[in-house]
């Protein structure tokens, strides 16, 4: 839905706030300890001071020549200022957070939850860069950020995966936000149990062996979390529901061996991998024309036997691009702008500094105002 409709505009007067219609003193505990210091700590030798001679026959500091060229000041960039935006006009909302939950909501995880995760890594030849940030919409609401993300390796050295999750809370579920943080992270630990296996039927090719391992970690992930869900709500007045954690999961392993080039992308619920290729970003691996986008609307927890796998090869020179909606879907729309500005920021050799690349994530489009979560894989040549 288009938020903007439903909100009014941005500084109308009618939208000021859119949420509303006796001890011991330091001095004394040194003291005590002091006191209780062995003699010969508290009688310290004199410092005996260095004879010239003694002193170190390094050369002296080389000075400057008459003709020497002076240090060039700094160029002061200028601020980047709020994101950019793509269109005639910015969205009607706000480009920065407004208010936030509050401790007394009820809810023990939202209030905590940041606005923005900023995160990345230099593995070997591969470079990542990752990004969630609250939406518009949430922003102008002050709820939490229902994306999460993950960055990390598993798998022992021999077979070693670098892992890469984004996850996407149902906007209309209670405790999304949970659902979408707890099996990014768990997911991570029932996969990395079986890193060996995945490993070996990626180097086969082997989909249907690696769907199967995929299953079988998001399962033991879903059963786990379900279990702790259904006990914390029996303490609660509301009682368990899978619907109020519904969440998507997406996760891409790519091995950190340089002369492996197969990945493989297990996915449930819609969001996906593009991969860039000569200033274009594509969908699918052109080698088998499987698709890397899901636009399915399945989540976890109660799809967890929904799991696609799909293995893809890459080359160096190639950008990996995983994110939730709020950066696929404008990437698939009919206006090329958004899709042309992300391709010149990150189509590069290099990949951008950590605060680069989360102002170009930022880059705005009417009407795609949901939370945003992108990673980008760069691979350098040897």
């Amino acid at each position: 839905m288009n938020h903007d409709a439903s909100h009014g505009v941005y500084n109308d007067a009618r939208y000021d706030d859119p949420r509303r219609a006796g001890g011991a003193s330091d001095t004394e505990g040194f003291d005590a300890h002091v006191a209780g210091l062995p003699f010969e700590v508290m009688a310290q030798k004199p410092i005996t001071r260095v004879p010239e001679a003694a002193t170190s026959t390094a050369p002296p500091a080389p000075q400057a020549s008459d003709d020497a060229v002076p240090f060039a000041e700094p160029e002061t960039k200028p601020l980047r200022g709020v994101p950019a935006h793509v269109g005639d006009r910015p969205p009607t909302y706000p480009p920065h957070p407004l208010g936030r939950p509050s401790v007394r909501d009820g809810d023990p995880f939202a209030p905590f939850s940041p606005v923005v995760l900023l995160d990345g890594a230099q593995i070997g030849r591969l470079t990542v860069r990752a990004a969630s940030v609250r939406g518009d919409s949430h922003n102008w609401e002050g709820s939490c950020r229902q994306d999460a993300m993950a960055v990390t390796r598993i798998g022992p050295p021999e077979a070693e995966l670098l892992l890469l999750a984004v996850a996407d809370g149902v906007g209309s579920a209670l405790y999304s936000h949970v659902g979408s943080y707890q099996f990014s992270r768990l997911a991570a630990v029932y996969l990395d149990r079986e890193a060996e296996s995945i490993h070996a039927a990626l180097c086969a090719r082997d989909e249907g062996e690696l769907r199967v391992l995929a299953t079988k970690a998001v399962a033991g992930a879903a059963a786990e979390l379900r279990s702790g869900w259904a006990r914390a709500a029996q303490h609660q007045p509301r009682a368990y529901a899978d619907q109020d954690y519904a969440t998507t999961l997406h996760v891409l392993l790519i091995p950190t061996d340089a002369g492996i080039r197969d990945r493989v992308l297990f996915s449930v619920g819609d969001g996906g991998l593009f991969v860039l290729r000569e200033g274009r970003w594509e969908q699918g691996d052109p080698d088998s024309g499987e698709g890397l986008l899901d636009t399915r609307t399945e989540a976890l927890p109660h799809a967890y036997r929904s799991v696609k796998a799909t293995v893809l090869r890459t080359m160096p020179g190639e950008v990996l691009l995983l994110g939730t909606d709020g950066v696929t879907n404008p990437l698939t729309q009919k206006d090329p702008e958004f899709a042309r500005r992300l391709a010149a920021a990150w189509g590069g050799p290099e990949a951008p500094s950590l605060s680069d690349f989360l102002w170009q994530a930022q880059t705005r489009a009417k009407s795609y105002d949901d939370d945003r979560t992108v990673i980008c894989v760069w691979e350098g040549r040897g």
